[in-house]
């Protein structure tokens, strides 16, 4: 079996065109360890086979003690509709990347026979390691949304599910006839967990995203729009890890999160925007 830091070389050497240097703009050229371009930026592999493209270091919300939860959650089922509207919309998408992919549990689904190359990147270093665990033929690096380090037209389908946009460098690297595929929390998102948390405070236990899906539209005003609700029943061995995926835990009292420790909730639902923008 390759060690990771192969697989990231044979990756590059074939699909380096994807690439571009963050700091000039630059077209990238394949080096043993990694990339570099005309004016000597150099980009190289760690042992895991990752790409850091920051140009200083990042202290991110997320870590592990999220990510891993968040992990089995996605793989106990949880968002299973979400994923099957998305993978209904892929057609012949053959360049992939998904945008703060966290630990890559949502791009390893999308990957399939037609997929040429698939990539995912995240500002957090603790999910885009964990995301090298995945068993499928992507390459992980850690980016800044600001500055993708991707060439123009590049990409056939972004992925945006649960994370910030920047839709001046999504129109960038898209390729013409290419698509952007966004999911959004809607107003049930998680709503027993909201309630659990915050049981006098209605204001945390209300949600809208509609000025993010109105930002959305103001871009890309024929995008479609499809909401995704369903009740999961969540699995015993995975009720501690619903309390510990989301950032909704980190402003409720230890009593609160206690409480829930002891009583886990057994469903939850899920309800979600799928805005889906084609680009001509």
């Amino acid at each position: 079996m390759l060690k990771k830091i192969d697989r990231g070389r044979l990756f590059l050497n074939a699909h380096y065109h994807l690439f571009e240097c963050p700091l000039c703009r630059q077209a990238f050229f394949p080096t043993e360890n990694g990339l570099v371009c005309p004016n000597r930026h150099r980009f190289d592999l760690s042992k895991k086979g990752t790409l850091f493209f920051l140009d200083h270091q990042v202290k991110a919300d997320y870590d592990q003690a999220l990510f891993l939860p968040r992990q089995r959650m996605i793989a106990s089922g949880m968002y299973a509709p979400v994923l099957e509207t998305i993978k209904a919309a892929l057609g012949d998408a053959e360049y992939l990347l998904d945008v703060g992919c966290g630990e890559g549990s949502f791009l390893a689904q999308m990957v399939n026979e037609k997929t040429q190359a698939a990539v995912g990147f995240d500002i957090a270093k603790d999910g885009v390691y964990l995301a090298t665990n995945q068993n499928v033929p992507a390459f992980w690096c850690v980016a800044d949304l600001t500055k993708l380090p991707f060439a123009e037209a590049s990409f056939d389908t972004i992925f945006n599910l649960f994370s910030p946009s920047n839709y001046g460098e999504f129109n960038r690297i898209l390729k013409k006839g290419g698509q952007l595929i966004k999911v959004v929390p809607a107003a049930d998102y998680l709503k027993e967990l909201r309630a659990a948390f915050y049981p006098d405070d209605e204001t945390k236990q209300q949600y809208s995203n509609e000025r993010v899906v109105s930002k959305f539209f103001e871009h890309y005003p024929t995008a479609s729009r499809q909401r995704v609700t369903h009740v999961f029943a969540i699995p015993e061995e995975n009720r501690q890890d619903l309390l510990a995926m989301s950032p909704l835990e980190w402003g409720a009292s230890e009593e609160r999160k206690e409480k829930l420790r002891q009583t886990p909730l057994a469903q939850i639902t899920v309800d979600v925007e799928v805005l889906i923008a084609k680009i001509s």
